[in-house]
């Protein structure tokens, strides 16, 4: 546990280290200290301000993209996923088959083919490219299919409807208390997915306008390199350390809901 602590921990810490140092100072003092000015609050100021506020925008955006792509995401996957668990109908066995086809494809092999579709119809460099790939998850379909199948007991769902509930209420009113376990763990997998999110923007946002954190800090990093670019070091590794302090606040509030046993004593065994 302390190796894994470590492991966890350390890249942070060095993260929040050098987020207090200038461009300076950033290559002449040990990485895993401080040294010279406590220049934090400096470098979140000029990170925030630096080219009209690039960041406040790519932070907007990649916040549009988790709400609306993760949070779709999780609420498809709830229902398709609670409606498989608890449903019989023809073909649910191939429907099965093909979950766990989706799950074992790698997103980055439909990244090419993703791009070539929506190229076709217009959509590329448009946040529809990043938010529609982000509401399908498979996983997630399949995790609250297999969570809902022993938490949302069937003799509960019988007792409603004997008790003149419909299937919406007796989803919305009961059902989706005892998934909330799954769904959070499914919305958590899904906005770290959507948050960290590289690989398919950059192939489908050729301006800045649009990107996400991601993006946009990789293209700060690589500015150095190219003719008559500023190298702001600094800047990069205090926007990344802003970046990952909304994902911590999630992990951190959203705990609390990780619950089992609500639905202990509901049936009579």
């Amino acid at each position: 546990m302390a190796v894994m602590l470590v492991y966890a921990l350390l890249p942070l810490f060095w993260l929040f280290v050098n987020s207090t140092k200038t461009q300076d100072v950033l290559f002449n003092s040990f990485g895993l200290w401080f040294s010279g000015d406590f220049s934090l609050f400096a470098n979140i100021g000029e990170t925030l301000a630096y080219h009209d506020g690039e960041f406040i925008r790519w932070f907007g955006n990649t916040v549009l993209y988790v709400v609306v792509g993760a949070g779709g995401a999780t609420f498809l996957a709830t229902l398709a996923g609670y409606g498989l668990a608890k449903y019989d109908f023809p073909g649910k066995k191939g429907v099965f088959a093909v979950v766990l086809g989706a799950v074992a494809v790698p997103g980055t092999a439909l990244a090419v083919p993703t791009f070539l579709m929506f190229s076709q119809l217009g959509l590329t460099n448009t946040p529809w490219a990043i938010i529609l790939p982000s509401l399908i998850s498979p996983f997630g379909l399949y995790l609250i299919w297999t969570y809902a199948i022993d938490s949302v007991p069937t003799e509960l769902l019988e007792a409603a409807r004997m008790d003149g509930a419909g299937e919406f209420r007796t989803f919305f009113t009961i059902s989706l208390k005892l998934l909330s376990p799954g769904l959070i763990t499914v919305l958590l997998f899904t906005m770290v997915a959507t948050w960290n999110n590289y690989f398919l923007p950059l192939i489908m946002l050729s301006e800045s306008t649009w990107y996400p954190l991601t993006v946009g800090l990789n293209q700060w990093n690589n500015q150095a390199s190219t003719a008559g670019g500023e190298a702001i070091y600094n800047l990069v590794i205090t926007g990344s350390f802003l970046t990952i302090i909304p994902i911590v606040i999630a992990f951190l509030f959203m705990q609390r809901y990780w619950q089992s046993g609500l639905a202990a004593g509901s049936v009579k065994q």
